[in-house]
C-alpha cells in the first residue's frame, strides 16, 4: 500500500481529499501552514494519526515565515487547536515544537520538517506492528470451520487513509487478508458523516476485503445472532484510566459486545494515550455543525453528487463528534507494544519507562 501522506517535492505534501470520497478520488497539495490547518478543520484529512502528521508538517511550514520564539509558541497553539479531541494533533505539534525550540532560528523550519518526517516513519511502523498484534488476537477467534470467514465489526474509519500507512483498526484485517485468512468486515455506516459507509467501504474494496455496510443500529442484532466474532475500533484519545474517546456510537457497540460476550478491541498507538487526562469525563468532546445531522451528501441517479435535507426545516440537531467508552468495556488496547488492559495498571505495563509518554515527547506540564 502506498502512504496516505507523501512528500512529493520540497515543502509540498500530497494526500487524498477525504471529503470527496467515495464518489471522487482527488489528491490535494498542501504547501502552506494555512492549507494544512484548513485541511484539518474541514476534515479533508481526518483520523487521529493523520491529522497529527499534517499538523506537524504544518508547523514546520509556518516556521518558514516566523521562526522567532514568540512565533513558534503562537503557531504551535494555533495548529494544535485545529481539532480538540484527538490527542495526536497536540502530541505531534508539541514534539515538533520542542525540536524547533532546541534549534537556532535559522534552521528551525528545516529541523521541524525533518522531525515531522521521522514522525511519519514511526507512525507507519507503529501501525504495522498493531496489525501484527491484532491479527494474532483476531486469528485466535477463528472457529473450527476453516472455510468460515472471521466476522469483524468496525465503526467509523480507522484504516489506511486515517493514518500515514496501514491503518489502526483495519491493520489487523489487512494482515489477515494478506495471509490468506478468510475475513469479512461488517461496516457501520457511522452517521452523521457516514465515514464507515463512505471511507471504510471504499478502502476495503480497494484492498479486495469482503465487507458489508450496515446501519449503525444493526450491530447489536448481529451480535445477538452469532454473526460477529469481534469488534475492533480505533481511538482518538485514551485517558490515564483506560477510558477511550472515539467516534460517536462506539460506546453503544461496546455495550452490545459486552452483553453478548464478544471481544471489543481498540487499536491504540501509544501516541494516543494521554496521561494528562485522568478519565473520560475530562476529555473535551468536539461538537460539530448541526448540518452534518440535518443534511446528507450522496450521489444522485444521474451521477451528480448533491446534498439533501433529511429533517423538517428549522428542526434543531445536536452533533457531538465523539463519545467515551469506559475502559471496563474494552477487552484490550492493541498497541504497537502488544495488547494491554484498558486500565491504569495495563497502561503502566506497556510503558516500561514509566506510565507516561516518554519525556522527549510529553507535552510540558503533563504528569508522569
Amino acid at each position: 500500500m502506498s502512504r496516505t501522506l507523501r512528500v512529493d517535492a520540497p515543502w509540498q505534501l500530497s494526500t487524498l481529499d477525504q471529503t470527496l470520497l467515495p464518489f471522487e478520488v482527488r489528491e490535494i497539495r498542501l504547501g502552506t501552514a494555512e492549507q494544512c490547518h484548513e485541511a484539518i478543520t474541514a476534515m479533508r484529512v481526518r483520523g487521529a494519526p493523520l491529522i497529527g502528521a499534517v499538523g506537524a508538517f504544518g508547523l514546520a511550514m509556518a516556521l518558514r515565515q516566523d521562526a522567532s520564539d514568540e512565533g513558534l509558541a503562537r503557531l504551535a497553539r494555533w495548529m494544535s487547536d485545529a481539532r480538540p479531541t484527538a490527542v495526536n494533533l497536540s502530541w505531534a505539534v508539541e514534539r515538533v515544537r520542542r525540536v524547533a525550540a532546541a534549534s537556532e532560528g535559522s534552521v528551525r523550519a528545516e529541523r521541524a520538517w525533518a522531525e515531522a518526517q521521522h514522525l511519519c516513519d514511526e507512525d507507519a511502523e507503529c501501525n504495522r506492528q498493531i496489525g501484527e498484534h491484532g491479527a494474532s488476537l483476531l486469528g485466535a477467534l477463528r472457529r473450527s470451520d476453516p472455510a468460515r470467514p472471521l466476522q469483524i465489526l468496525t465503526h467509523c474509519n480507522a484504516g489506511r487513509i486515517a493514518t500515514v500507512e496501514h491503518g489502526t483498526a483495519l491493520a489487523p484485517v489487512y494482515r489477515l487478508h494478506q495471509a490468506g485468512v478468510p475475513v469479512h468486515v461488517w461496516v457501520d455506516e457511522t452517521r452523521p458523516r457516514n465515514q464507515g459507509a463512505a471511507l471504510t467501504a471504499w478502502e476495503l474494496a480497494q484492498a479486495g476485503v469482503p465487507h458489508t455496510v450496515i446501519v449503525d443500529n444493526a450491530g447489536g442484532l448481529l451480535m445477538m445472532r452469532g454473526r460477529i466474532d469481534a469488534v475492533i475500533t480505533g481511538c482518538d484519545r485514551v485517558a490515564a484510566n483506560g477510558d477511550v474517546a472515539n467516534k460517536i456510537g462506539t460506546y453503544l457497540k461496546a455495550l452490545a459486545a459486552a452483553d453478548n460476550g464478544i471481544p471489543f478491541y481498540v487499536a491504540c498507538p501509544l501516541s494516543t494515550v494521554d496521561p494528562g487526562t485522568a478519565d473520560g469525563a475530562a476529555i473535551a468532546v468536539e461538537e460539530r455543525s448541526a448540518r452534518e445531522v440535518t443534511h446528507l451528501r450522496g450521489q444522485l441517479a444521474d451521477g451528480r453528487v448533491a446534498e439533501i435535507r433529511l429533517v423538517p426545516e428549522g428542526a434543531a440537531a445536536l452533533n457531538p463528534g465523539f463519545d467515551i467508552t469506559p475502559g471496563r468495556l474494552v477487552t484490550a488496547l492493541i498497541t504497537e507494544r502488544g495488547p494491554a488492559p484498558a486500565s491504569p495498571e495495563g497502561l503502566r505495563g506497556i510503558f516500561p519507562e514509566g506510565f507516561a509518554i516518554p519525556s522527549a515527547l510529553r507535552p510540558e506540564g503533563a504528569p508522569t
